[in-house]
């Protein structure tokens, strides 16, 4: 049978129209459970030997996830409406309970009650399409109770204690999560900590030994209600709010900016109450304070130089072309962390450091992470009560720019030197920290796996296991290249060349190589040949699904996480020596001055002759003795490499600077043995401009054929507020930057010359980084063609083309460039604008994420490479502040924190002589900051230090609060340092 449903619907237009759909009910729908005689045995997914079947509501499904995670909830009947609410309320919930409902081991059935006979129902008269859906989940509940009386105790799960009343009333057991944890769940004791506090009322008071998960009825509001969407929407419109998302400064985190396009400048939130709840990544509304009320950043570093800081407010107490594999980016400021005290206040002083100030009025959009949070517990205070039993307790998060959040646990004592994962579910007004609930435990704090997970949660980085599904997507090994691959249409023989590939140490994906060999006519033939993953990587398969999630692969110091399966990566598509292999080559004509005669796209297959490290390519090109047809032609593509890389300096490219550092690990423990800066080669340069010369012809003939649904990278032009940093520096030094083109900026920064300072240009060039703007990949139809250029590489057009053993991007490239070639039809994910964008934003937040794991797996190597040494090292002062200053030490590549104040415990770091004497002078003088000459300057006159200044420094790691492990960098005086180079005891 069936009959129609009507309703509403607002176009985008704002009209108003009537929809009707016609609605199905039938009476061959399984309840999924073997008890029941007239269902299938293929619906089967319910245990018959369960103590109890479970039926959630959507408050449940929504904000109990972790909890229905835990492997000891099983048997759980999700019905088709709570399945749709889900859906359009949250899709990274909705996403994670269908992984839960497809889970054979958790037996989660989906029960479609919206199309059975007997438990669909109609809304009635004056009833909420909400208290309908619940009135729905309960007749689903009562429909199986009846079904399996006597056999199986059906009991609603829901938090809402209304409709626990009405499932009373109407013959169905109902039980809050936490109350069935306590009776029903005994057996599982960190369930209890899993149920989500603060989303609704769970439990009546009486029930609850107190209330213990209720919070009090009259509490103090500690800060301002947020603005209703309405109010905040009409506020926008009418230029009183400000939209934006908050960033934290990683330096302090008691102040964030807002961005905002209407203002045209950073919105500084100078406070946590200005912030108002607000977190990082929150999308807000901000209103500007009166231009009085105005401030610059806080000119102190935040703490007094305490190891850790706290960074917990108790009072709440008692109540580049990033080809780059191999090399990490250098870690920036360690564990930079507050104090106990409130913040320093900002500068008010100077109308030049003031900028827009404002406070947050309200949340358009949280960016509250579903997979939660990585710290640990703050540890009891001396005069503390034991912890027994449920306990209230403070969570610091590893991520010093989100606040402490608060939790209930009965594992308080047993979790203390642990590595949690904690989910926040709400933020009330009248609580300090957000409320939280623990998700699970990851392993002992400082163990290196625990915390090289930590990395990886953090950064949302998937390290799941490839399903059986994927796995069969991937050729049976051993594999090897058969007639029938080259007489596909398009594959042209290339195995005759003399190819070879250039990679990092100990690289086995390798997925690009190299040749070149002269022409009858005195021109060249250059060749770079990519891996041709799409080969085996078909569209829509299982494989193709999830390296499209997945997105690139992540690179940590001691290990990767791929994109695709190892036996793809590692061999079959691997372009290893000797051995044929399939390729997506790119053939140029140039002439003696490396300028491009033609160019030729072909599916290949190759032999490459040698896979080199760079220091084996660069020996081989700088050793005259080796005359072999590697080697020569190793030193003709340097010699074109040189002129490209010439060629694209003139046209106002970058040559930009990143402080990349090297591990030397040990084979056995995979601990660091040594660790310095990565130094670049000719041989490095050589690779990176093929790749490049490659990416852009490919990106020109994709957009040419595909105006409007091609995927480029570029590369925005940074806004001039953004040089400000580094234009602030360089004046202070008598240094002038052009930073109106490119190309300006290229020149100016190839001036920046000491010569008594050989450190100083790679220094200058490293802060001009920092001024950048993030590429971004993007459907060529939603820009206008001036806005393709990637202004760091100065071209007007770029895409990424030469690694899709380890981007998707590139796949997603390969494709577009097959079908140019007529060799495959055009993917139906460029058919489709929306698709096409969202897939872009995937691959750059998923790029973005696998850096900043990369350069977090550097920083975690860093600890440890120091965790029991003391080093001396020169160092380089990058920025002051009025207690102090953050300095860059280049053998090492850290950058961090020294402070000019006393430490907590009595000892110094401001001086550059350990005598008692001198630490009490150091700590008893003032200093003075003078932003517009970037100068401390002691009120003695003792001590003065500005931006780029030589320093020395002493490095060690200490254990901060909250079992935060810290680098400590301490001055010492410069004639210290010669002797103190060496590791001391």
């Amino acid at each position: 049978m069936h009959h129609n449903n009507q309703f509403v619907k607002k176009t985008k237009k704002g009209q108003i129209r009537k929809v009707v759909r016609e609605h199905y009910l039938r009476d061959d729908i399984w309840s999924g459970t073997p008890l029941d005689e007239e269902c299938e045995a293929s619906a089967h997914k319910l245990s018959a030997s369960a103590s109890h079947y479970l039926v959630i509501d959507t408050n449940i499904a929504l904000h109990q996830l972790d909890f229905l995670e835990h492997p000891a909830i099983t048997d759980v009947v999700v019905c088709s409406v709570v399945l749709e609410e889900v859906r359009h309320k949250n899709n990274a919930a909705y996403q994670r309970l269908r992984a839960l409902c497809a889970s054979d081991a958790k037996r989660f059935y989906v029960f479609a009650n919206e199309h059975h006979r007997e438990t669909f129902i109609k809304g009635e008269a004056g009833e909420s399409p909400n208290d309908r859906n619940d009135r729905a989940i309960r007749v689903a509940t009562k429909w199986y109770a009846d079904r399996l009386a006597g056999r199986m105790e059906v009991i609603l799960l829901t938090n809402d204690a209304g409709s626990r009343r009405l499932a009373e009333e109407e013959g169905v057991r109902a039980i809050g999560a936490a109350s069935y944890v306590r009776l029903l769940r005994p057996d599982a004791t960190e369930l209890l900590d899993m149920v989500a506090a603060g989303t609704v009322v769970e439990e009546d008071p009486e029930e609850e030994d107190g209330g213990a998960s209720v919070r009090a009825t009259k509490r103090k509001r500690v800060y301002e209600e947020h603005k209703t969407f309405s109010e905040v929407q009409a506020g926008i419109r009418e230029g009183r709010f400000h939209q934006g998302a908050l960033r934290v400064n990683r330096y302090n985190p008691y102040e964030g900016y807002v961005g905002s396009d209407s203002v045209g400048q950073d919105i500084l939130l100078a406070g946590r109450s200005y912030m108002n709840r607000a977190m990082d990544g929150d999308i807000v509304a901000v209103e500007l304070l009166p231009e009085s009320e105005w401030r610059g950043p806080s000119s102190r570093l935040p703490g007094q130089g305490k190891a850790g800081g706290g960074g917990i407010d108790d009072a709440e107490e008692e109540g580049n072309e990033e080809e780059d594999v191999g090399a990490g980016a250098a870690p920036e400021v360690f564990q930079v962390g507050p104090t106990d005290e409130p913040p320093a206040p900002a500068q008010k002083a100077g109308d030049e450091a003031k900028q827009p100030t404002g406070r947050v009025v309200g949340i358009i959009s949280r960016s509250w992470r579903s997979r939660g949070y990585c710290g640990s517990l703050k540890p009891p205070s001396a005069h503390a009560r034991p912890l027994h039993g449920a306990s209230n307790v403070l969570f610091l998060p590893v991520e010093r720019r989100y606040p402490a959040i608060r939790i209930q646990t009965r594992q308080a004592d047993s979790l203390m030197d642990k590595r949690l994962v904690v989910a926040i579910d709400s933020w009330p007004s009248d609580s300090t920290h957000p409320l939280g609930h623990y998700v699970r435990t990851l392993g002992t704090i400082g163990d290196k796996d625990t915390e090289t997970e930590v990395v990886l949660i953090e950064n949302d980085i998937n390290t799941s296991p490839f399903t059986p599904a994927v796995h069969e997507c991937v050729p049976t090994l051993p594999w090897r290249v058969t007639e029938e691959h080259l007489a596909q249409p398009g594959r042209t023989d290339l195995r005759h060349l003399a190819v070879c590939s250039v990679d990092p140490p100990g690289c086995k994906d390798i997925d690009d190589a190299l040749h070149v060999r002269p022409l009858p006519n005195g021109n060249y033939e250059l060749g770079v040949h990519i891996a041709d993953v799409t080969n085996f990587l078909r569209p829509g398969s299982a494989m193709d699904v999830e390296a499209a999630a997945r997105a690139t692969t992540t690179y940590l110091v001691q290990r990767r996480i791929d994109m695709l399966p190892k036996p793809l990566t590692e061999d079959i598509c691997s372009l290893r020596g000797g051995e044929e292999r399939l390729t997506f080559s790119v053939l140029w004509e140039v002439n003696d001055n490396a300028e491009i005669q033609s160019t030729k796209f072909t599916k290949a297959v190759i032999k490459s002759r040698a896979a080199l490290q760079y220091a084996e390519a660069q020996s081989r090109i700088d050793d005259p003795r080796l005359q072999d047809e590697i080697t020569i032609s190793l030193r003709t593509m340097n010699k074109l490499a040189k002129i490209l890389r010439r060629r694209r300096a003139e046209r106002g490219a970058l040559q930009l600077a990143s402080p990349e550092v090297k591990f030397t690990i040990d084979t056995e423990t995979h601990d660091p043995l040594d660790v310095g800066m990565y130094q670049v080669q000719e041989a490095n340069q050589m690779v990176e401009e093929m790749m490049l010369l490659a990416n852009v012809s490919v990106a020109e003939a994709i957009a040419h054929h595909f105006p409007s649904c091609s995927l480029l990278r570029r590369h925005p032009v940074p806004a001039p507020r953004q040089f400000e940093p580094i234009l602030q520096a360089a004046a202070a030094v008598g240094l002038t930057l052009d930073v109106s083109t490119s190309k300006s900026l290229a020149e100016s920064l190839d001036a920046a010359v000491r010569p008594e300072d050989p450190y100083f240009n790679k220094l200058v060039r490293i802060l001009s980084t920092r001024c950048m703007t993030q590429a971004l990949y993007f459907c060529s139809g939603d820009h206008a063609p001036h806005e393709f250029l990637h202004y760091g590489l100065a071209s007007p057009i770029y895409t990424h083309f030469t690694s899709p053993i380890r981007r998707y991007a590139d796949v997603m490239v390969h494709r577009l460039l097959a079908a140019v070639l007529q060799l495959e039809p055009l993917p139906e994910t460029a058919r489709d604008r929306e698709g096409l964008r969202a897939g872009a934003d995937n691959l750059n937040k998923r790029h973005r994420n696998a850096q900043m794991a990369g350069r977090a797996s550097v920083e975690l190597h860093t600890l440890i490479f120091f965790k029991d040494r003391t080093v001396h090292a020169d160092a380089r002062v990058t920025k002051v502040k009025a207690n102090g200053l953050i300095v860059f030490v280049p053998k090492y590549g850290i950058e961090g924190p020294v402070y000019l104040t006393p430490r907590a415990d009595g000892n110094s770091n401001t001086g550059p002589s350990s005598s008692s004497s001198n630490t009490k002078a150091a700590a008893e003088s003032a200093f003075v900051l003078d932003e517009k000459k970037q100068t401390v300057v002691s009120r003695d006159g003792s001590m003065r230090y500005r931006v780029f200044d030589p320093c020395a420094v002493r490095i060690h790691v200490e254990e901060g609060y909250g079992h935060r492990r810290q680098l400590v960098l301490e001055l010492i005086s410069r004639e210290q340092l010669q002797e103190a180079e060496q590791m001391v005891a």
